[in-house]
């Protein structure tokens, strides 16, 4: 996709022509070559600013843009055609990287229609059933859901049972029981069950649909708040276009020479342009962009990383975020006199779930993996919707079920249950040969390192920092406490998590967001800044964040988040050099009569100078510090 932009085709030309015309000039071929070759990149890289700019003439309308365009054919001019070349590639190179941006963006939220499935399955008042495009069902209409298939609408259980894997919505981890009364959203993975659903939502208003939409509307109220920035370009390109008239026609004028009178305006536009400001900006962005790329965290642009280091709050989701997103057995509990040893009932319980492709069983199978315990041969495996599964090994019958229904018959075992329970865990109860045996607590491990990011996190702003969690309150309590948060927001849908956002906004915070699903899409978009874990992260959340963390590495973010404020002093420390010599070359240029040789190496050196200083960044040693 990247190569398949024509910004992206064209920018590449530009730096390639560049870079060959540079080699030339330093090789010492004839100035013809040189020149033709920049003269080539002029055409590739600038043609399409240089006619947005004339649309935008014809809107009485003056950008950016084309100044850069203007002031590369008044180098060209005056022989600094290097000077236009290079302000060229600049110019090419962000737009393509704006393109490619904008792509993925539009791309992942046209995916998301993946998620629900195409067709539904309708149940009629006689119990016929037809099939009927999705997107055609109606509030009240009842669809029947087998196992394996997607949920096809919002809506509520009216008969059976099965368990519904409804990470993309809510971001829990383990699949959630569903029976007549339950919820459920389209879009969701069904288990082993059978559902019949009644639709409660048409198309348009399923959580899916919500979710692209908050998308959408979060990427157009950002690219609003750019309007006060594109004003301020706008009134500096009509203000140096305006002095630069004027320093050719008043000295025309007065009787001064026409040769003389535009050697003068060009020499002014070109030390007034802002090739040194643009430079004083960028090489310290893009080299701590490199540098925290080299560490595995990938930053969109160069305004992400300045945007970065603003953060006054770090809002972070729970699975797959803080927890590594797939479930562990952290706990074995035989019960006390009971008939087995603790790995005896691991391998018992393992043995039993061989089979099963239940996301609790496959836990439990690498438990027993991890121990290194034997697995016996299974046999009359049968698994029971909603209540767990039965099977024989070797001599004895294993029973491995959801606890809720068993701690009002055994009360022997609820102490267990209610222990694990209380710590935010799902817990399992075994039953060997119809006795209970013990419990198995499953849980979403936290992330190696995650207490000491929140607490350097916290340390770097102004607010503690914030969980905002689709799982339940106890779990989400349960995690707080581990990792060290007290701010604690749970059972929050997609719109929920966007208002918490919001409202961390209104309140004054420049958010930012870390998270990794479907269903934090929208709030990564929302906040100030979006930071997506990359490792399991979906293809949405990555699009919709700024940055990404590859290797769900946590400790990254502290270090990111101090680098971006090194670089913003950077960036103050080459704005005052740039404006300053600028400032003294207009002066002169307008007081006195300022030779072009020396205007030009007093433009360039600043430039040189702005860049090297920004080049600093790129040093491993800045990010160990940073970190």
């Amino acid at each position: 996709m990247f190569w398949s932009l024509p910004e992206v085709r064209w920018a590449a030309g530009a730096l390639a022509l560049f870079v060959l015309g540079g080699l030339a000039q330093l090789s010492g071929a004839p100035s013809a070559v040189h020149w033709t070759l920049y003269l080539a990149c002029y055409a590739v890289g600038g043609w399409e600013p240089a006619w947005a700019g004339l649309q935008a003439l014809r809107q009485r309308t003056l950008d950016v843009d084309l100044l850069m365009i203007v002031a590369a054919l008044g180098a060209a001019a005056i022989g600094q055609v290097f000077d236009g070349a290079l302000l060229i590639v600049i110019f090419a190179t962000s737009g393509a990287l704006e393109a490619f941006a904008t792509r993925r963006t539009e791309d992942a939220v046209r995916g998301l229609s993946d998620l629900a499935p195409e067709q539904a399955t309708v149940l009629d008042a006689d119990g016929a059933e037809r099939l009927v495009a999705a997107a055609d069902l109606a509030v009240g209409d009842r669809v029947l859901v087998r196992p394996g298939e997607r949920v096809p609408a919002d809506g509520r259980v009216v008969d059976g049972a099965s368990e519904v894997d409804q990470a993309s919505i809510t971001g829990e981890p383990l699949p959630v029981d569903k029976h007549p009364g339950s919820e459920v959203f389209a879009g969701t993975g069904n288990g082993t069950g059978v559902l019949a659903v009644e639709v409660t939502r048409p198309a348009r208003d399923t959580v899916v649909a919500r979710i692209a939409a908050m998308v959408e509307e979060a990427g157009a109220t950002k690219a609003r708040t750019q309007l006060f920035v594109e004003k301020v370009e706008q009134r500096y390109s009509v203000g140096v276009v305006v002095a630069t008239l004027a320093v050719f026609a008043i000295p025309l004028l007065a009787g001064d020479d026409l040769q003389r009178a535009l050697l003068r305006a060009m020499t002014f536009m070109i030390v007034a342009s802002p090739c040194a400001v643009v430079l004083a900006t960028m090489p310290p962005l893009l080299s701590a962009i490199a540098n925290a790329g080299r560490h595995g965290v990938l930053v969109r642009s160069a305004v992400v990383m300045e945007r970065l280091g603003t953060a006054s709050v770090v809002a972070l989701d729970k699975t797959g975020t803080l927890t590594s997103g797939r479930p562990t057995v952290v706990a074995v509990r035989p019960m006390p006199g009971g008939p087995c040893t603790e790995d005896e009932l691991l391998a018992l319980a393992a043995a039993a779930e061989a089979p099963s492709e239940h996301p609790i069983g496959q836990a439990i199978v690498a438990a027993a993996r991890d121990r290194g315990l034997a697995l016996r041969p299974v046999g009359n495996f049968r698994a029971r919707v909603g209540r767990g599964i039965v099977a024989t090994v070797g001599e004895r019958t294993v029973a491995v079920g959801s606890a809720a229904p068993l701690v009002t018959i055994e009360a022997g075992i609820a102490a267990l249950v209610e222990e694990e329970q209380a710590a935010g865990r799902t817990t399992v109860v075994v039953r060997i040969d119809d006795r209970p045996a013990g419990v198995l607590a499953v849980a979403d491990r936290v992330r190696p390192g995650a207490a000491a990011a929140v607490q350097a996190l916290g340390s770097l702003t102004s607010a503690p920092p914030v969980l905002l969690t689709g799982d339940d309150q106890r779990a989400a309590a349960a995690l707080a406490v581990s990792v060290g948060m007290s701010d604690v927001r749970a059972r929050l849908l997609p719109e929920d998590k966007v208002g918490a956002v919001q409202d961390l906004q209104r309140n004054g915070h420049r958010v930012l967001l870390v998270g990794d699903g479907v269903n934090d899409a929208p709030a990564l978009a929302t906040a100030d800044i979006g930071v997506a874990m990359g490792g399991i992260g979906s293809d949405l959340a990555l699009s919709s964040a700024d940055a990404v963390v590859v290797r769900d590495d946590l400790g990254t973010l502290p270090a990111l988040v101090r680098l971006s404020r090194r670089a913003r002093r950077l960036v103050v420390q080459n704005l005052v050099i740039a404006a300053g010599v600028i400032a003294v070359l207009v002066a002169w240029d307008l007081i006195g009569e300022l030779p072009l040789p020396l205007g030009v190496a007093g433009h360039e050196g600043s430039t040189i100078l702005v860049a090297l200083n920004g080049l600093r960044l790129l040093r491993r040693a800045e990010w160990t510090s940073a970190g």
